[in-house]
């Protein structure tokens, strides 16, 4: 039953805390194969002025108050509605995405025309949504089923999809996609 111990300086939200001890259960149980149940988690806080590094008082960083897999979410909402404006906030300088059959797209009026000759609009079904962190970014994977219609107004559904994004500092840095819209299309 494995108990980890972490020492914070006082000032991280509930909610970022609650993510801390859900990630820090994941992967312990990740490495060692301990049910999330055994895993105890204790986040002990210290004042700012309880705590020095190099003989000086510190205070917490600043930590994101949107999980990776919000941004992407917010990103990919953002992107159904066509509210360039508001997915565009989700973008890191030097951000690139890439779609099958297209080429490496930085700029999200780029992807809106490329896509006009394929459909008319395309609308996700999630079924999952995964995280996976790294030391400097979190990858995040969508998978489910597209619908929505062809140039023509035929409707079309149930085409399978994933897409995967970098996150980092909460910014999207990249975004590759795979789907089978090219085996359906009329």
């Amino acid at each position: 039953m494995p108990t980890l111990q972490v020492s914070l300086i006082r000032g991280y939200s509930g909610p970022v805390r609650q993510r801390l001890c859900r990630r820090l259960t994941a992967a312990t149980t990740a490495v060692l194969g301990a049910a999330p149940e055994a895993v105890t988690v204790f986040l002990h806080e210290v004042d700012p002025d309880g705590y020095a590094r190099g003989g000086h008082a510190r205070t917490p960083a600043a930590a994101p108050e949107q999980t990776p897999e919000e941004v992407v979410t917010a990103f990919l909402a953002a992107m159904e509605a066509r509210d360039l404006e508001t997915a565009a906030t989700h973008l890191a300088d030097g951000f690139v995405m890439t779609f099958p059959g297209s080429g490496p797209m930085t700029r999200l009026d780029e992807l809106v025309a490329w896509a006009r000759g394929r459909y008319r609009f395309v609308r996700k079904t999630f079924e999952a949504v995964d995280t996976a962190d790294h030391l400097d970014h979190a990858v995040v994977t969508c998978h489910g089923h597209l619908h929505g219609e062809w140039p023509d107004g035929t409707p079309f559904e149930g085409v399978r999809f994933i897409d995967r994004f970098e996150v980092r500092h909460g910014r999207l840095t990249r975004q590759d996609v795979w789907n089978d819209l090219a085996l359906v299309s009329p």
